[in-house]
């Protein structure tokens, strides 16, 4: 039986059954992972009917969209709050995220990537988290480097080390408990990226 109220249902009706339901995929993320928040699933838990649902989002993909888009947009605020620190202390962050987020996490970089252009909500905030990455190699790089297309295959490399750490340590092939270690022995990398020259970082 339904717990939600009928002024409930009357403000769902009027424009808030979208954060709702998204709260809800959230939710459900966190429990299950991506398999797990569905659009039928999310109306139970929210007190709608299925049908309800699809004034906002036309399927599954859409709804994951929306709460991926959102993952982005708190994946770059964590990026950029390391990388008020230093570059290498983005790369931690990055990590950080993931252990303290897995599900959202693994539906960010879900096969749903590869169809962001479809959801423009998503690609922007995908873009955004690339971008300020990207920023962090920038703002590293010595006066007169760090342009164009250099600056792209370092904020790519970077990712990959910090993408690949995350995920060997989230699918268990590094054990999570040393995961703080695994974050400092980020901070301590040697700051010599090939193609911007040395970069500095604080105490070196």
């Amino acid at each position: 039986m339904s717990t939600v109220s009928t002024s409930q249902r009357s403000t769902y009706h009027h424009g808030h059954l979208r954060p709702a339901l998204i709260a809800a995929a959230r939710a459900l993320l966190d429990e299950g992972g991506p398999e797990a928040a569905g659009l039928r699933e999310a109306a139970r838990r929210v007190g709608v009917s299925p049908t309800a649902t699809y004034r906002h989002f036309r399927d599954k993909d859409a709804l994951l969209a929306a709460v991926a888009a959102e993952g982005f947009r708190e994946f770059s605020a964590a990026l950029a709050q390391g990388g008020r620190e230093s570059f290498l202390a983005m790369g931690a962050a990055y990590v950080e995220f993931a252990l303290k987020r897995p599900g959202m996490f693994r539906l960010m970089f879900s096969p749903l990537f590869a169809k962001r252009e479809l959801y423009p909500e998503f690609k922007v905030a995908a873009e955004e988290a690339f971008a300020v990455l990207r920023r962090g190699v920038q703002s590293s790089a010595p006066e007169g480097e760090g342009q164009g297309e250099s600056v792209d295959a370092v904020a790519i490399a970077a990712w990959s080390l910090a993408h690949g750490l995350s995920h060997l340590i989230l699918d268990g092939v590094l054990p999570k408990e040393s995961a703080e270690a695994f974050k400092q022995a980020i901070l301590a990398l040697p700051n010599v990226t090939p193609g911007l020259g040395r970069f500095t970082a604080p105490g070196r």
